[in-house]
Formats: structure tokens, sequence, C-alpha cells
């Protein structure tokens, strides 16, 4: 096909994970490819607030055709005649879908029996009872797409348990451009702001304030990493939103660490924070491609994450980053004191990273996702 038109369902309010990866794919889309179809590009997203979304208006910004679904609540089955309206109107070759309640209203509306269907499966949240037993429709959704896409290899045996067929499962990493350069006056800016001096070490996380992101993990090896380091002065950011906010917090205060541990919540332009960084941590429980640690690697910060899900696949312990097993909170703050101390290993390892996100492109995702589209295209030919 010469042309696809692909209409793609993004989460309306946080710039992260399956929203970052289509508003990459949207960018590559407005670029001519030689050897690859157009692809005429439209999202649809979800909306329970009143006016525009941030991520919406990213999208509207580029000239990309944004239909709103309006919901009273996180499953409402009354939006099925608005989703059905939008297909109708967008007429989309394929519909790209990515998250679990998306990939269960295209199967409840019945729309994958017109419609190529493309669910790109991210991995799940357990923020709750609900949450969890959302995650399980996914079982009766995700047989009936034509393709899933999966952002770790370690996902593969959880699809094929949920009865997906394993030559419909394609998997494809996430996509990272180079980092843009922050300059010195924001830096110094940002430090302030967060009470730092030039000579404070920085520490960073960024994710959803998730359980299975292992933020509590990360606050309780903090005062291990400090003893382990002598005389240095720290400093842990901890970017991102969620409902494990509130635990965490307590647990700051619970071991004394106020002063030292800052939750700077969700940003927008989280570049700043990595520019500042002298350590990412990544201390999740589960993970798939993690945008998180790619950022990290092309910011040029030297990396400590646990071994779960597809990090793995991504980084090698020792040679591009320092992996650890989850729940180590000892070994965490072993491996983050040997590299604030250690600047050979650092540089060693940033170099090695360097190579990582070099081949992990936007451009190369685009092609690669846009053949999965045109393959689904092609079997009913």
């Amino acid at each position: 096909m010469e042309r696809l038109r692909i209409l793609a369902t993004v989460e309306p309010h946080s710039l992260a994970g399956s929203a970052k990866a289509v508003l990459e794919f949207a960018k590559e889309a407005t670029r001519h490819h030689p050897d690859v179809p157009q692809v005429d590009l439209s999202v649809l997203t979800f909306n329970r607030r009143q006016g525009e979304t941030y991520v919406a208006r990213l999208f509207e910004d580029m000239a990309i055709p944004v239909d709103v679904i309006h919901e009273r609540d996180r499953f409402d089955t009354n939006v099925i005649p608005q989703l059905q309206l939008a297909c109708e109107n967008r007429g989309p070759d394929v519909f790209w879908t990515n998250s679990v309640k998306s990939h269960f209203l295209v199967r409840l509306a019945g729309l994958n029996r017109s419609i190529r269907w493309v669910a790109f499966h991210h991995g799940y949240t357990t923020t709750d009872i609900k949450m969890r037993a959302y995650n399980q429709l996914d079982r009766w959704s995700l047989p009936r797409a034509d393709r899933i896409i999966t952002s770790s290899g370690a996902f593969v045996g959880e699809l094929v348990r949920k009865n997906v067929q394993p030559n419909r499962i394609h998997v494809q990493h996430m996509p990272i451009r180079p980092f843009a350069r922050v300059g010195e006056k924001e830096k110094s800016d940002l430090r302030k702001r967060i009470g730092c001096n030039d000579q404070t070490r920085i520490l960073l996380s960024v994710g959803r304030l998730s359980y299975e992101k292992g933020h509590a993990d990360l606050v309780r090896s903090f005062p291990k990493i400090r003893d382990l380091v002598g005389g240095l002065e720290l400093h842990l950011l901890i970017a991102g939103e969620g409902p494990e906010q509130l635990r965490i917090e307590k647990l700051r205060r619970s071991l004394n660490l106020s002063n030292v541990v800052t939750l700077v919540g969700q940003q927008h332009s989280i570049d700043p924070y990595y520019a500042i960084a002298d350590v990412f941590l990544l201390p999740s429980l589960s993970e798939g491609c993690p945008n998180v640690l790619l950022e990290a690697m092309a910011a040029g910060v030297p990396v400590v994450a646990t071994a779960v899900g597809g990090v793995p696949e991504i980084a090698t312990s020792g040679k591009n980053a320092i992996l650890v097993k989850k729940h180590d909170e000892a070994g965490l703050a072993s491996a983050a004191a040997e590299l604030l101390k250690n600047r050979e290993l650092r540089d060693r390892l940033v170099s090695s990273a360097h190579e990582i996100v070099s081949r992990k492109t936007p451009e190369a995702y685009f092609r690669s996702i846009t053949s999965v589209f045109s393959q689904v295209c092609a079997d009913d030919q």
C-alpha cells in the first residue's frame, strides 16, 4: 500500500510510555521516508475533564487530527457510540490501541470485525483491585487483534498465556531521540529551586509513582548510599505522580529524609533534571522497555537499574549500566555509591550506553511499526 490511514489511541494527561511513542511516530509520519507507505495519522483520546488536554494539544500543534471521547469514569461503555462515530469519520485502515481500556472497547464495540486492529501491549500497572481486574480483560480482548506489538520479549510468554497466537506477536523496543543540550543557566536555576548547590551530587529517578516502579525500595536505600559515600553531599529527586505518592512521602518523613529527598511531581519537560543528574536509578519491580532508561542513556547519565522485564534486553550489567536484583536495597545502594565514587566507571558506562541509543532511533521505530501495519493490511488481500 502506498498510503496508510492509522487511528491511534493515546492517554490524555501524561506524555509518558505509550503516548510518547505515538508522538515520536507522528513526528516521523510528517517526514518523507523512501520505500515506506505514506502515513495519515489521526489520534483518539479519552477525557473526563473539561477543556483541552496537554497531550491532545501536542498532536494538534503538529496538525495531527484529534478526536476526544468524553467519558464519565474509567470504563464508561456509553463511549462506544462516540468511538464508532470517530472510526466512521476517520475511515482508518488500521486501529492502533495502546491501553487495556482501548483494547477492551474495540472488542466490545465489535470494531475488530470491520477494521484491522493492532494492539500495543505496554505491560500492566497494579494500582488497585479495580485496575488489576481490568488488566484481566486483555485475556478476552487481545486474542482478537490482528497483531499484538509488545515492548519487551519478557512479555511474550504472558501474552501466549492469554491465548494470543505467537505468530501474531511482534516485539518492538521504544525509540529515543538524541538528548537536547540544556543551558548552564537553566541547570543552575533548577539546582537553586530544589535547594542544591554546585557541589551536591544528584540522584534521579523518573516514573509513575505506582507500586511496580519500586520507589519505596529506592527511598529506603538512600540512607545506605549516604553512608557508603562518606562526606559527599547527596540529593535524591523523584519525578512523577501516581497512587504511591502519599506512601512515599510518609516513608520519606519517617526516615528523616525530607530535606534530601524531593518529589518534584510530573514534569512536562524532564530534560533539565537529566542534565543535572549524576546517577539515574530505576528500581522497578516489573518493566517493559522503559523510556526513562533510554532517556537517561541518551542524556549521558550512568544508570543503576533492576534486572526486570525488558531491562536486560537493553542494558548489560557492567558494560552500559549496573543491574541489580529487584528489592535488593543493599545492592542498589552499593551500585549507586560505586558510580558516585568512580569517575572512570561512569564514563565507561555512558560511552557504551550511547551506542545503544544510537540504534533505537525514531525513524527505525517508525519503519518497524509501519511494516507491521502494512503486513496486517496485506493479510486480507
